[in-house]
């Protein structure tokens, strides 16, 4: 039995069960399939089938578009401004504790912004929770840092050509970052792509794709980077990244 009768019947939820086409919205977003299967894409930036549990952290202003399988359930909510994720579209394996706070929306079913507020924040911190199991990172807080850290993660560009849009100094925004992160710019960068392609590896994305989803140009790049921050044996990422990393971040 097809359940798309039952799922019309509140028109206004009717896109949790078939979908939506490519829009995008002003705050950080996190699609969550909570039964079923779907497939989600934005853009050439992504294109993922998720099972239930599975979901993507998407940054503000993503244009991104989803189809649910028959039967299937996904949930849409938005998040705070500054709960945003290492990168425009991150994949995230099951979490439990995303899985929890879903649920629980999902059967408060909050309409007014004092009922949604609450579960915006609890989303937010189970998500920043999931990041911190890998490098936690904090953005440089001078607005121009600021935004070359966030071009950062879109461009395979220099440091000297990223500071030279913004009419800036390499040597100054090495400084910013040192002084505002801990971090120096190179590091910092590979941090960020790193905590957007583990997840990545994590829910079984070929490591030649999740490279080039995190910024990397080569398959090879990506495997340096883990063995060297995540202190992994360079043959066992080779053989199988999933597993390499699974005893390491999980």
């Amino acid at each position: 039995m097809t359940l798309s009768p039952l799922a019309a019947v509140v028109p206004q939820h009717a896109i949790r069960f078939v979908g939506h086409d490519t829009h995008q919205h002003e705050l950080p977003h996190l699609v969550y399939v909570v039964s079923g299967r779907a497939h989600f894409t934005a853009g050439d930036r992504a294109a993922y089938r998720l099972a239930a549990g599975e979901s993507v952290w998407l940054a503000a202003r993503v244009p991104h578009a989803v189809r649910v399988s028959d039967g299937g359930l996904v949930l849409g909510p938005l998040l705070d401004a500054e709960d945003a994720p290492p990168g425009p579209v991150m994949r995230l394996p099951a979490l439990p504790e995303v899985s929890r706070v879903t649920t629980v929306l999902l059967g408060a079913a909050p309409t007014t912004e004092a009922q949604i507020a609450p579960f915006r924040r609890a989303l937010g911190e189970a998500l920043r929770a999931a990041c911190a199991r890998y490098f936690p990172l904090v953005e440089p807080r001078h607005p121009v840092a600021r935004a070359i850290a966030r071009e950062a993660l879109r461009h395979p560009d220099t440091l000297e050509r990223l500071a030279r849009r913004h009419h800036m100094s390499a040597r100054q925004v090495q400084r910013l970052f040192l002084a505002e992160t801990g971090l120096a710019f190179a590091r910092w960068r590979t941090r960020a792509r790193l905590n957007s392609a583990i997840p990545e590896l994590l829910a079984g994305t070929p490591a030649t794709l999740a490279a080039a989803r995190a910024g990397y140009t080569t398959r090879s790049g990506l495997l340096r980077a883990l063995a060297r921050e995540c202190e992994v044996d360079a043959d066992e990422l080779r053989r199988d990244p999933r597993i390499a990393l699974s005893d390491r971040v999980a």
